[in-house]
């Protein structure tokens, strides 16, 4: 009985290498188990873990696309040829309302903008009955405060580029 058991043990010990994944070598974006492949391509050895890659395929349109857009000489074509057409009329009445929506957009940022700047006092907000018991909910507002009115200023700046984008 004890033999049995010590050779299944040594069994399973001489198996379990067949059971563990290959090593695995990146070439930059690429992935292979070939050993000697790897080594003529100076690729790294993958450590700590599993890899696990899928191979990924071009989309249909972008291959049809590109031989058709070379011989022409000209500019590489900025939509697919089945993509639907917009007139003129109906492009400007979108930038429009894009125009418009923005403009919305850019005038309630400001007036959060406002609020918030008076709210935080240059650093100095006021200190509600709460804060002046505890000093550092105070120091922790208003490092909230300050962090809401950068975000706000980076809401406004990122409105006014697209603005600005639009007009061009």
């Amino acid at each position: 009985m004890k033999h049995t058991l010590i050779l299944m043990t040594l069994a399973c010990a001489a198996l379990a290498p067949a059971w563990a994944q290959d090593r695995i070598y990146r070439c930059g974006n690429e992935y292979t188990n070939n050993a000697t492949q790897a080594k003529e391509r100076g690729c790294r050895l993958v450590e700590g873990g599993n890899v696990t890659v899928l191979q990924g395929s071009r989309p249909a349109g972008a291959a049809a696309a590109a031989p058709s857009a070379a011989p022409s000489g000209g500019a590489a074509a900025s939509s697919p040829a089945n993509a639907p057409r917009v007139n003129a009329a109906d492009q400007k009445a979108r930038d429009s309302d894009a125009r418009a929506i923005l403009e919305s957009e850019l005038r309630k940022a400001e007036t959060r903008l406002a609020e918030l700047r008076t709210e935080y006092n240059d650093g100095s907000p006021q200190r509600t009955a709460l804060e002046l018991r505890n000093p550092q909910g105070y120091i922790e507002r208003t490092a909230e405060l300050k962090a809401s009115v950068a975000r706000a200023e980076a809401d406004v700046a990122g409105i006014k580029r697209e603005l600005a984008r639009l007009n061009k």
